[in-house]
C-alpha cells in the first residue's frame, strides 16, 4: 500500500505527525509512504525511515509573486510531480483548507478529520473520507494524528507511547568536547518568550555546574538575544544551521530548557532530557512529549491566552534542572 501524508508546515507540527506514521508501519505490513511538505522543513519527514519521496510545496513564495507561479510554471511543475504517483489514500494530517487544497491536486482518495474535529471546518469539504477525532482544544497534536491514521488506515489505536522513529545516530555529531545544555529561547510569540534576564541569569547557574550553554536561533534578535546570554555566561551561540545540523546538536545534548517553539518537539522527539516552559499555552495540547521531558506552566491554566506571558521563576526551572532526568 503507498499513501501520501499531507503537512507541509511547521517544525513542530510535522515533528507531531511522526509518531502516527510509526504506528502506522507497524500496523499495515508493506506500507509505503511519500510525504508533501513545505519546503522549509522537508528535511524532517526524510529522517523516518518509512518516508520515501518528499514533494516540497512553497506556499509563501506562490502567494508572493502569483504571476510567476501561474504563468511562470511554478505551480504546473509542482502539480505534476505530486501526480507522479497514484497513492491508495492521500492522509491530510494538518486539517487546514490549505492542506486539504493541496492534498486534493493528489491522485489519489483524500482523507481528513470530520468538520467538528478539523482545525478549520471548512477543509473537511475537500474530504472523500472523513473521521470524527478529538477537538485540537481537546487532545494532544500527537494523539490526535495516531488516532487519525489509525481510522483512516483501519488498525487499532496501540497502547505504546509516541515513538517519533528517529534514530539520533544519524545526525552529525557536534564539534564541542564538553558536555553542554541547549537553550532553546527563540519562539514565534512574543508572549511564549522566557525574559532575558531570566535567560542570562540561569546561564550562569549553568555554567557554574561545569555545563557550557549553547545558543542556536532562527532570526536577527533571538541571534542578539543569544549574544546576550552567552555574554553572561560564557556560552556558545551557533551559526546559523540547517534542520539536521540543528538536530546533531540537540542529540548531543546533556539536555535543553526551552519555551513552546519547534527545535523543543524536535528535541523530545530525540529522546533528550528537556525542561519546557510555557505561559500562553497549554503542554496538553501541544506540550513537548516523549521520554525525559519536564513542563513547567505559568499557572493551572485551562484555555490558550495569546497574551497571557510566559511568567515560570528562575527557581522553579533551578529546581527542575538540579533533578531527574538531568541529574
Amino acid at each position: 500500500m503507498r499513501i501520501l501524508i499531507v503537512k507541509t508546515s511547521s517544525l513542530g507540527d510535522i515533528v507531531h505527525a511522526l509518531p502516527a506514521l510509526s504506528d502506522a508501519v507497524r500496523a499495515v505490513p508493506g506500507l509505503r509512504c511519500d510525504w508533501l511538505a513545505e519546503r522549509a522543513f522537508a528535511e524532517i519527514p526524510a529522517w523516518h525511515p518509512a518516508v520515501g519521496r518528499i514533494v516540497q510545496c512553497d506556499l509563501r513564495g506562490w502567494r508572493g509573486n502569483l504571476g510567476r507561479t501561474l504563468f511562470g510554471g511554478d505551480w504546473a511543475r509542482f502539480r505534476a510531480e505530486l501526480r507522479q504517483a497514484d497513492y491508495e489514500l492521500v492522509i491530510d494530517a494538518q486539517g487546514l483548507v490549505k492542506s486539504a487544497w493541496l492534498g486534493r491536486q493528489a491522485r489519489g482518495p483524500l482523507a481528513g478529520p470530520d468538520r467538528h474535529s478539523a482545525r478549520e471546518p471548512l477543509a473537511a469539504w475537500f474530504y472523500q473520507r472523513a473521521y470524527a477525532l478529538p477537538r485540537h482544544d481537546q487532545a494532544h497534536a500527537v494523539e490526535r494524528a495516531r488516532r487519525l491514521f489509525a481510522q483512516a488506515l483501519g488498525y487499532a489505536l496501540p497502547d505504546a507511547p509516541p515513538d517519533a522513529g528517529l534514530d539520533r545516530s544519524r545526525f552529525p555529531a557536534p564539534g564541542l568536547d564538553q558536555p553542554y545544555l541547549m537553550f532553546l529561547h527563540g519562539t514565534s510569540w512574543s508572549s511564549k518568550r522566557w525574559p532575558l534576564e531570566h535567560w542570562c541569569e540561569l546561564g550562569a547557574w549553568v555554567a557554574a555546574r561545569g555545563l557550557r550553554v549553547v545558543l542556536p536561533w532562527g532570526s536577527e534578535a533571538e541571534r542578539a538575544d543569544a549574544g546576550s546570554i552567552a555574554a553572561a555566561c560564557g556560552g556558545l551561540v551557533l551559526p546559523r544551521l540547517g534542520l539536521t545540523a540543528l538536530a546533531g546538536w540537540l542529540a548531543g545534548a546533556r539536555g535543553c530548557v526551552g519555551v513552546d517553539t519547534g527545535l523543543a518537539h524536535l528535541a523530545a522527539a530525540l529522546g533528550t532530557p528537556q525542561l519546557t516552559l510555557y505561559g500562553p499555552t497549554l503542554p496538553r495540547l501541544t506540550g513537548a512529549v516523549g521520554d525525559r521531558q519536564l513542563w513547567l506552566t505559568s499557572g493551572e491554566y485551562r484555555t490558550i491566552e495569546r497574551a497571557r506571558p510566559n511568567t515560570v521563576s528562575v527557581a522553579r526551572v533551578r529546581e527542575a534542572l538540579a533533578g531527574p532526568p538531568f541529574v
